[in-house]
């Protein structure tokens, strides 16, 4: 945060900790005001403990869709429903390429959607696929959002522009820069050549040429979807 001059962060529970939110909460405690949460929790997650989460800083639900979840597609609606009271939205990270059998269920859905990563498409696409053209779709209901972030996990091209994935999210950003955030995806979990995050945060430049655009982004954007406060200036 120091290194990139990032004064607001949101911690995403990792996946290999299960349902166990504990060290994500410390860390929002410890962090303060300008932090918060997207924490994991199941069809079976009590509405107490629910609320325990979100007076912990908790603003979203994850669903971690590939191997290693604790979740699965089943539980995305009852647990929609019920985060939806507290304003949380739903963060979904799963093979893009899966999201015509999805897509409908993603519609129907009473929160707001947060897709991972660019929608994360684990093998190459073009920007004329049905899963592109599905996720553009979704962004368009005005309901669903997308990270612009971590194009190294999928990427083909590879650095420093990754171009296969540059596309997808210059495409998105275009389509609706109101509904896009940035995100680090730090620390890189399971990479052992972790990425230069400067170097990330620099392709949004690549991908929103515009610098109100950017400001969007990176500042307005994760302020109404997370919950802080006043905004500021990149």
């Amino acid at each position: 945060m120091r290194r990139l001059g990032i004064d607001r962060v949101v911690i995403v529970q990792p996946a290999a900790y299960g349902t166990d939110n504990r060290c994500t909460l410390d860390a929002v405690a410890e962090l303060g005001a300008d932090a918060k949460a997207v924490v994991v929790v199941t069809s079976d997650t009590s509405r107490s403990e629910i609320k325990r989460l979100h007076d912990g800083g908790a603003q979203g639900a994850r669903f971690f869709m590939l191997r290693g979840s604790v979740v699965n597609w089943d539980m995305l609606a009852p647990v929609a429903r019920r985060v939806a009271d507290f304003g949380w939205h739903v963060q979904l990270q799963f093979d893009g390429h899966d999201l015509p059998k999805h897509e409908k269920m993603i519609r129907g859905l009473p929160c707001t959607v947060v897709i991972d990563h660019v929608g994360k498409f684990l093998e190459p696409v073009k920007l004329t696929d049905s899963s592109v053209n599905g996720l553009l779709s979704l962004l368009g209901t005005g309901n669903v959002w997308v990270k612009a972030s971590a194009p190294y996990e999928t990427s083909r091209s590879g650095p420093p522009f990754y171009e296969d994935v540059g596309m997808i999210a210059s495409a998105l950003i275009r389509a609706a820069p109101e509904r896009i955030v940035w995100a680090t995806n730090w620390p890189h979990g399971g990479h052992v050549v972790k990425p230069d995050d400067a170097n990330l945060l620099d392709l949004l430049i690549e991908w929103a040429p515009d610098e109100a655009v950017r400001q969007r982004i990176l500042v307005e954007n994760p302020a109404k979807l997370y919950g802080f406060g006043s905004v500021g200036a990149i």
